[in-house]
């Protein structure tokens, strides 16, 4: 049974128990944000919760997407990461 989750106003099909960032990659979304500084997109790193470079807004609040599961109805919004953040042609969408 899948779930329902909201990327940047695009609903998408997920499975139970899946990591929001491995979600994410699985569906061609690499760039996560944007660094402050540079403006260099920025995705998982460490994939453990540690370098917090997959900060997303979830439901409101920043989350780490390595460390966070999909939640049926979750709200995501990529920060800033714009047009790197699109997904590669040809990637699954669900």
């Amino acid at each position: 049974m899948t779930m329902r989750i909201t990327v940047d106003g695009v609903e998408w099909r997920v499975e139970p128990g899946e990591i929001l960032s491995a979600a994410l990659l699985a569906r061609g979304r690499r760039a996560l944000r944007v660094s402050p500084r540079r403006g260099a997109p920025r995705g998982a790193f460490c994939m453990m919760g540690i370098c917090q470079e997959c900060a997303v807004t979830v439901d409101g609040r920043i989350r780490r997407a390595c460390v966070t599961m999909v939640r049926d109805g979750m709200v995501v919004t990529l920060q800033g990461a714009g047009p790197a953040a699109a997904p590669r042609p040809g990637a699954a969408r669900s």
